[in-house]
């Protein structure tokens, strides 16, 4: 039995699976610090730099874990750290559960020193369960259904301890009014399949396309082969959506890559062309980059009945799993006989993998930096996990990044905070310690919290088998993504107060630190760079000095951008004469005769 609360919340954790806690002390959770100290390193106690960090990493170590992701932070300034994290995992739908303290019970409502209303300040990133413990005989029902909500619900939870409970003797709920017991830790999720009627339903309308286009989401991962027969059935391209990026490999012929701004020219072409839509597993929310309204019938699979039918108007929505119901689904399809729709979708694919080549190995000042990520793909190993930051590296993941059947791959990918790529690794690691993991990021993020990160992979490294964790920074000394943004949809040009970074040698930074660091700054250096990284038996850095001025141009860009970018160019941009020649240079690859690879 327990002895103290302290003691009692770290017995739960562990009948609950947990094997480590991303978190930051403070005198708000002494009493649970003292408790880990007596706990035999179970579960551990990861340590991050800033409690911003503890929440991606758990949030890393959910996506790819599949388990629940626990993060720990003091009262009042810790807890508020928290809540970046939690918002990511609240938008992505990841389960995470935030342990939080709070100053003590009589000092409530007294303006105490970092006191701050925690129910109020978690209300809406814990939003499907948050509750505060203030006697031990709540721990037990409070700790287990914030664990089965987050898992339940794909959503983060959080519970409030106050510091003076933490260190009080732990008493168990009684058999009697106003005691509320729990049953004992654990969660088997179900896979609910729609009835036969809406079944039937979806697959008249899947079977009468005759140029079919699937979209998947992260929500299909578990799916893969299910979506696979189903796409060769019906002769169907398939698109992914951001998130959905790992959910089938690149290497299929059919599969156009990633949707919407970060998108390919097939996955645009497939919306444009088709008849009829399956949207399965994805909350995509751009929906101009889907067909037009009407123009195509649609069906959506989806767990989350809340979320179904929400972007774009679906004939039939299946709420399901993803993959009970494609199997389902099955035996009900029967594709055109012509497969013409099928073959221009592969020729289109092949092409653009063509086009992708060919743009990345355009020279630029110094280094191109979509060939970073091209280099990568022929090197990624089997087993991969790959994060990347937001900003201009999640373009070049989203299009450049070949995916293959057992790489992982994610990011804030509705949140889009910067910063998410190296603790998004760390949580990858402590996931699959046995696993090589890579961050893409650029250096804006790098400076905003990576380099301090750096710091927990080098203090953890030893813990994991595999010691590989390669951070691979794109070092242009620029806010890429946002000058770009300031070009293509304000028609301004760069303002280099706010645009401009500080420049500083992340690779000199990693090797005071005892990593692998290594510096590129020609583009015939990069694929023995990523080589001995790989190849490293260590984590390591690389520092690739790239191009701020290639553009992350989409190959559908509207005639309104093209004519912002031109109207920054005419306000003297300080690039303008360099960013139109890579831009003309980077488009007339898409313009070039196609051929097949």
């Amino acid at each position: 039995m327990a002895a103290t609360v302290g003691d009692f919340v770290l017995q739960r954790l562990r009948e609950w699976g947990v094997e480590q806690v991303f978190g930051y002390p403070g005198d708000g959770i002494n009493g649970l610090v003292v408790a880990f100290g007596e706990a035999d390193d179970r579960p551990r106690f990861i340590q991050s730099r800033h409690e911003e960090m503890s929440a991606f990493q758990a949030v890393g170590y959910a996506k790819f874990s599949g388990r629940v992701g626990v993060c720990m932070a003091t009262s009042g300034p810790g807890a508020i750290h928290l809540l970046n994290g939690l918002y990511d995992a609240k938008a992505d739908h990841v389960p995470v559960v935030a342990i939080v303290g709070q100053t003590e019970r009589s000092a409530m409502g007294g303006a105490y020193q970092q006191e701050v209303d925690l129910q109020a300040l978690f209300k809406d990133a814990a939003s499907d369960y948050l509750v505060e413990v203030n006697v031990p005989e709540q721990l037990p029902n409070a700790l287990d259904r914030a664990f089965r909500t987050a898992l339940a619900r794909r959503a983060p939870t959080a519970v409030i301890i106050p510091s003076d409970l933490q260190t009080e003797e732990y008493s168990p709920p009684r058999h009697e009014f106003k005691q509320v017991p729990s049953s004992p830790p654990g969660f088997v999720a179900s896979a609910p399949v729609p009835g036969e009627a809406g079944l039937r339903a979806a697959a008249e309308v899947l079977n009468a396309g005759q140029r079919v286009a699937i979209l998947v989401g992260q929500g299909a991962r578990g799916a893969a082969t299910e979506v696979e027969r189903v796409a060769d059935v019906l002769g169907a391209g398939v698109a992914k959506a951001l998130l959905g990026k790992d959910v089938l490999s690149d290497e299929l012929p059919f599969v156009t890559g990633s949707i919407g701004l970060l998108g390919t020219r097939p996955s645009y072409e497939l919306m444009e062309g088709c008849d009829t839509l399956l949207i399965v597993g994805s909350n995509f929310p751009y929906s101009q980059f889907l067909p037009e309204f009407g123009r195509a019938r649609a069906v959506q699979i989806d767990l989350d009945g809340a979320l179904i039918g929400m972007r774009y108007p679906t004939e039939v929505n299946l709420v399901g799993d993803a993959r009970a119901t494609l199997r389902a689904l099955l035996p009900l399809l029967s594709g055109p006989t012509d497969r013409a729709w099928r073959e221009k979708i592969e020729s289109s694919v092949a092409s653009w993998w063509g086009t992708l080549e060919r743009q990345a190995m355009l020279d630029a000042k110094p280094v191109n930096p979509m060939r970073i990520v091209w280099e990568l793909s022929a090197r990624l190993p089997d087993n991969a996990i790959v994060t990347s930051d937001s900003g201009s590296s999640a373009d070049w993941y989203g299009r450049f990044l070949r995916m293959r059947e057992g790489v992982r791959g994610s990011l804030s990918g509705t949140l889009a905070s910067m910063g998410a790529a190296v603790p998004y690794a760390i949580g990858a690691k402590f996931a699959h310690p046995d696993r090589p993991a890579i961050a893409l990021t650029g250096d804006g993020a790098m400076q905003m919290n990576g380099l301090a990160e750096l710091l927990t992979i080098a203090r953890y490294a030893d813990r994991w088998s595999d010691p590989r964790c390669v951070v691979c920074v794109l070092h242009n000394n620029d806010l890429t993504q946002v000058t770009w943004e300031l070009r293509a949809m304000g028609g301004a040009p760069k303002f280099e107060p706010s645009q401009t970074l500080p420049d500083v040698s992340y690779a000199d930074f990693a090797r005071g630190l005892g990593l692998e660091a290594i510096t590129v700054t020609e583009p015939g250096q990069l694929g023995p760079a990523w080589d001995a990284a790989l190849a490293a038996d260590r984590p390591a850095v690389l520092d690739v000095h790239c191009d701020p001025d290639v553009p992350p141009i989409p190959p559908h860009a509207t005639v309104d951008q093209a004519k912002s970018m031109l109207e920054a160019v005419l306000k003297r941009d300080p690039a303008a004469a360099h960013l139109v020649w890579q831009g003309a240079k980077t488009k007339l690859q898409e313009l070039l005769p196609r051929r097949r690879r």
